[in-house]
């Protein structure tokens, strides 16, 4: 069940990632239900990510 939680996480994403705004909402939304382990996982994954979407660097914030 937390992996499917994780995926779907990711699917969300970017899906939403044409909106800087929303995308932080999901970002802190999904920091506050995934296990500590998957938190680390999902870091991981945003700064792939948003490597070349410099309007997302904004949302790398709620990470640290």
């Amino acid at each position: 069940m937390a992996r499917a939680m994780f995926e779907y996480t990711i699917t969300v994403l970017q899906k939403v990632s044409f909106n800087s705004d929303l995308f932080c909402k999901e970002v802190e939304k999904a920091l506050s239900r995934l296990l500590p382990y998957e938190r680390d996982e999902l870091t991981i994954w945003l700064r792939q990510f948003t490597a070349n979407k410099p309007e997302l660097y904004s949302c790398m914030t709620l990470i640290n």
